[in-house]
């Protein structure tokens, strides 16, 4: 049954169409993850289906009982709200309004406050994000309509949310850029490309395999097409000669096919290595230290950043991660230690906001303000052609900046840290409004960037692919761990619980009475799956081992092939599942073993 339905949707903004002639049908129990190229109208798409824009043509039909709850990029509030009055003003003249005050706090507490009363005007652009969220999460709608929840969520918020929107009943539509989220709480993936909508029922893998096929598809009819184009080419020729009299309806359907749509291809940011030359000495940091406050944020931090090395940077928010960033870049001192960079060290800085970002100044004039020409592998590259491998064609380079979205203000960004030729790249959660194109190919210029790479990130996905180091924020510690995300998720090292920031809880006391401890125990279905998990984890593990091998020698039979690599993403599947399972018991038999 569907709960909403567009047909035939066409919208533009400033000369730009964005969606032309599209349909979509949003059924019960859709998770939906929208995805695009930034600046192809993900977020007109929401709003549209959020009723919050009208279409140019076409209609949105949605079911008179359908209820829609929206959370906006950017949101909006009145000045001088408290942050709990502002995720429960709409529910303060509700008869549930204490239980929703109640799930309300426990729902701030995930997303990281501590003040429920702390005033919403001076937060930062992330809290107040984080706060919309909460809100709107507290409004139970048949359509939940996110636009990216997932930003300035840290790693732990973000388990959070999948584990919550995985139990929702009701139908999901988002806007996300962080994969691994994509691939476990989606099943169905809307992709933009050059106006349309295309449709895959799978999560985010299986978009990738049913996308490949598609374009495969697309580009094979092409093929064809201009095959029998050529042969139908040759006889109109012989037969102009031959005959004044046509085929009229031979020769229409010849000039549909002339006229006909060809695939187009992928666009794709290019990134070119574009570093400066660097010496023996790097980055060196002595026993750093930084309070604010009264609370430590780390202390007696050293370690010598070592050429070509990658560095993910990962803990709570607000434990400090950005402070160490502007501390390495000199926009920051700290109180004790000292941070001695190498003479050659050239430094581009990547901040989580567009700093100093004039929005208006035409586009081709923030990029030459750094350099009018760039020397790159292939040879000298000017400010203008630099922007067109970015993806701003040339009408773009000569609008305001105010005039582009979100995503693309944060490309053009990450285009002038790039023009500077750093040798050594501070990234501070650089996937934040960055499309996954665009994502996919700075991960692939990292890979060949000759460089120091450090970044804060929360994208678990991003620091998989990047890192080789994690250096973890725990108390006012920051310790080191080998691998990527995955292997410090892993490692028996790593703290069970998260560290969180140390800071005063100011919640009411009289409004909550204290309740007694729950024992925690193994319920007898858990305690039969802890028994039994270590030898479920091997065989699946052995299974995996079997597969690959059976891969290695049915690599010429196509078929035996496509049901193996089937079977392997499903056992891949089952092993990542089993080992969050196992994660899970381990530390509620360590709660049990302790009390």
């Amino acid at each position: 049954m569907n709960n909403l339905v567009m047909e035939n949707i066409t919208k533009g903004f400033g000369g730009r169409t964005l969606l032309s002639g599209v349909s979509l049908g949003i059924q019960e129990g859709d998770k939906i993850g929208v995805i695009g190229i930034n600046g192809t109208g993900k977020t007109t798409l929401l709003k549209l289906i959020a009723g919050l824009e009208e279409p140019d043509d076409g209609a949105v039909t949605k079911g008179n009982s359908v209820t829609l709850a929206y959370l906006p990029q950017t949101p909006e509030f009145t000045p001088g709200i408290t942050v709990l009055h502002y995720v429960l003003e709409e529910h303060k003249d509700k008869p549930d309004a204490w239980n929703a005050e109640s799930e309300a706090k426990t729902i701030l507490t995930r997303l990281g406050f501590r003040d429920w009363n702390q005033v919403m005007d001076p937060l930062s652009g992330g809290e107040k994000k984080r706060a919309a969220l909460a809100r709107t999460l507290m409004n139970p709608a048949d359509i939940l309509i996110l636009d990216e929840p997932t930003n300035h969520l840290d790693s732990d918020m973000v388990l959070w949310l999948e584990q919550y929107l995985n139990q929702l009943k009701g139908v999901l539509v988002m806007v996300t850029h962080d994969r691994y989220f994509l691939d476990r709480v989606t099943n169905k993936i809307v992709e933009i490309d050059e106006g349309k909508l295309y449709s895959y029922e799978a999560n985010y893998s299986g978009f990738l395999r049913l996308r490949e096929q598609r374009v495969a598809d697309a580009w094979a009819t092409e093929r064809k097409r201009q095959s029998i184009l050529r042969t139908e080419l040759e006889w109109l020729q012989r037969g102009a000669r031959a005959r004044s009299t046509k085929q009229k309806a031979h020769i229409q359907r010849i000039e549909d096919m002339q006229n006909a749509d060809k695939p187009s291809r992928d666009r794709a940011v290019e990134m070119d290595s574009v570093g400066s030359r660097m010496g023996k000495k790097t980055i060196e940091i002595t026993d750093v230290s930084k309070a604010y406050d009264g609370r430590t944020l780390f202390r007696d931090f050293s370690y010598i950043v070592l050429k070509g090395e990658r560095l993910g940077i990962i803990g709570p928010n607000g434990c400090g991660k950005s402070t160490l960033m502007k501390i390495l870049t000199g926009m920051e001192e700290p109180d004790s230690g000292s941070v001695v960079l190498g003479d050659t060290i050239r430094i581009g800085y990547f901040a989580q906001e567009n700093e100093d970002m004039d929005l208006d100044i035409r586009v081709i004039d923030y990029i030459r303000s750094v350099a009018e020409i760039i020397e790159t592998s292939k040879g000298t590259a000017t400010a203008s052609q630099m922007l067109e491998r970015f993806l701003f064609t040339p009408a773009m380079q000569y609008t305001p900046v105010n005039k582009l979205s979100g995503g693309e203000k944060r490309r053009l960004y990450l285009l002038r840290v790039l023009m500077g030729s750093p040798n050594v790249l501070i990234l501070d959660e650089p996937t934040n409004d960055l499309d996954i194109a665009t994502l996919t190919i700075l991960e692939d210029y990292l890979d060949s960037f000759p460089g120091i790479v450090i970044t804060v990130s929360h994208d678990r996905y991003f620091l998989d692919r990047v890192v080789s180091r994690i250096l973890a924020f725990e108390g006012a510690a920051i310790r080191q761990y080998e691998g990527g995300y995955t292997d410090y998720f892993f490692s028996p090292n790593r703290p069970k619980e998260p560290s969180a920031p140390a800071r005063e809880e100011s919640r009411p006391k009289q409004t909550e009475k204290p309740r007694d401890k729950k024992k925690v125990k193994f319920s007898y279905q858990e305690q039969r799956e802890f028994d039994t998990i270590d030898a479920d984890i091997a065989a699946l593990e052995e299974k995996l081992a079997s597969l690959e091998a059976e891969i290695e020698d049915s690599a010429s039979q196509y078929a035996r092939l496509g049901e193996l690599m089937e079977e392997k993403e499903q056992t891949e599947l089952a092993l990542d599942q089993k080992m969050e399972r196992w994660v899970y018991l381990n530390d509620l038999a360590e709660q049990i073993s302790q009390e």
